[in-house]
């Protein structure tokens, strides 16, 4: 995930106000215009959705005689995107046909009443069926209605330097199988090859939800067999206190930090320090091994601004592994974004046919190459053409199976603010991990009104 991160109020109000002045005169102003609404990267570089979106507006007007699409990007890192977009949301001036929904905050957005159901126009769809059902259930309410049609997953494993790991005399076939693994490489590279970082896991409230995601959680989840869910409790309907897994997570980012196997603190702090992994330390050989996503690659792609055709050579892949290799043996977290009809849309029709304009099994296919993305169309994860396309695919895609994804119920992004601050504050070494651990249980009462349980 990209960082995210909490916004002052006056930020919020400024964010607001240029907002609603932003986006013209609302969905239903012109009903033969459908109003799409995404986030384009603040990186001026990075193109892929707006090229990709050009293409199916293109697509959308020749099948449409008459009917016109336009695009209205956001341009703003996550935590702007979200607030930016909520206030679109609230009235049918602003409110868009069209929105780009985070997995991370739909639920969010379902509770305030922002979003259509898509039900209706589901069951008339015949490639719905095509979509596996994990990928349904992550844009689904807790009223059981689908809110969203996702565009794609992502999962996440361990990037290593192979030129890094034969001068710390490392296989360049590695693949871990308890924790103790990655910790015993990247103590070996300390030790063998200074100069360079041997481990990036992400940490702290600066990184937002990569934090908890790409690290906490990759750990969290691989602390049991897979079978229960270690962050919240569907059948008592509670969040889960700090136990042993908690603190064992905690454990492992307080060695790294402690041992100084990662960056700087003052850099793994740094809001910043993705695009220092994907753009600098990775590409540049300063790093050993990330903790991090299938998505790496759209920036490395011809064209991205960040062109590095050497990585499949330069880099090798390994699936994280789960705490001591107990069954499955490995881990991961998936994410992903859907494209959802707000509730105050004008012309919600227009927009689910635009959503199938997008989702066509070749359009579907073209965006999960364009974007390093992981199949969620079941036909496409089966094509060679698709699993040959890019380096790196068909690892990614197969960790689906061992997969997880985040409980993403309204109380989420608090529960998730409070694993960055206990991941913070072992990092920085201000808190021991037990004092951490006691810190998250009283701020998980505090943002789920009580509903936590003892496990």
């Amino acid at each position: 995930m990209r960082p995210t991160a909490a916004l002052t109020p006056l930020v919020a109000l400024v964010l607001a106000a240029t907002t609603l002045t932003a986006c013209g005169g609302g969905s239903g102003s012109d009903p033969d215009t459908v109003k799409v609404s995404f986030k384009q990267s603040t990186d001026n570089s990075i193109k892929v959705m707006d090229t990709y979106l050009a293409d199916i507006k293109k697509q959308f007007e020749k099948a449409h005689p008459g009917k016109k699409v336009e695009l209205v990007p956001i341009k703003a890192p996550d935590s702007e995107y979200y607030t930016k977009l909520q206030q679109m949301l609230r009235s049918p001036k602003t409110a868009p046909d069209l929105v780009y929904e985070d997995t991370f905050l739909i639920n969010s957005d379902i509770t305030s009443g922002y979003l259509k159901p898509l039900d209706p126009y589901l069951a008339k769809w015949p490639d719905w069926n095509r979509f596996i059902d994990t990928a349904k259930a992550a844009a689904k309410g807790e009223d059981g209605k689908t809110y969203g049609v996702p565009d794609g997953t992502d999962t996440r494993g361990l990037w290593f330097d192979k030129g890094i790991f034969a001068k710390a005399g490392l296989p360049a076939d590695w693949q871990p199988k308890t924790w103790n693994d990655i910790l015993t490489a990247a103590r070996t590279i300390k030790r063998k090859v200074p100069g360079v970082i041997p481990l990036n896991v992400y940490t702290g409230k600066p990184v937002g939800e990569a934090a908890t995601m790409q690290t906490f959680e990759m750990l969290l989840y691989g602390t049991n067999d897979g079978s229960t869910d270690p962050l919240y409790d569907k059948t008592s309907k509670k969040w889960i206190a700090g136990g042993q897994g908690f603190k064992d997570a905690l454990s492992f980012v307080e060695t790294v930090y402690k041992e100084k196997l990662g960056p700087d603190v003052s850099d793994a702090l740094d809001p910043n320090v993705m695009t220092r992994v994907r753009g600098e330390w990775l590409p540049q050989g300063k790093l050993g091994i990330a903790l991090d996503g299938s998505w790496l690659p759209q920036d490395w792609l011809p064209g991205s601004g960040h062109e590095w055709p050497e990585w499949s050579k330069k880099l090798g892949l390994a699936a994280m592994p789960t705490q001591a290799g107990q069954a499955p043996g490995k881990v991961s977290m998936s994410g992903g974004w859907t494209w959802s009809i707000p509730a105050k849309a004008g012309n919600p029709d227009l927009a689910f046919e635009f959503i199938k304009t997008m989702q066509t099994r070749a359009n579907a296919q073209k965006w999960y190459v364009a974007n390093s993305g992981i199949a969620v169309r079941e036909d496409v994860a089966k094509d060679p053409a698709y699993v040959d396309a890019q380096p790196g695919i068909k690892f990614f895609t197969d960790l689906v199976a061992t997969t997880h994804y985040r409980p993403a119920y309204p109380a989420y992004p608090k529960v998730s603010t409070a694993i960055q601050e206990a991941m913070e504050s072992v990092t920085t070494g201000d808190a021991s991990v037990d004092e951490a651990t006691s810190a998250y249980t009283d701020a998980l009462k505090g943002a789920t009104g009580n509903q936590v349980v003892e496990r």
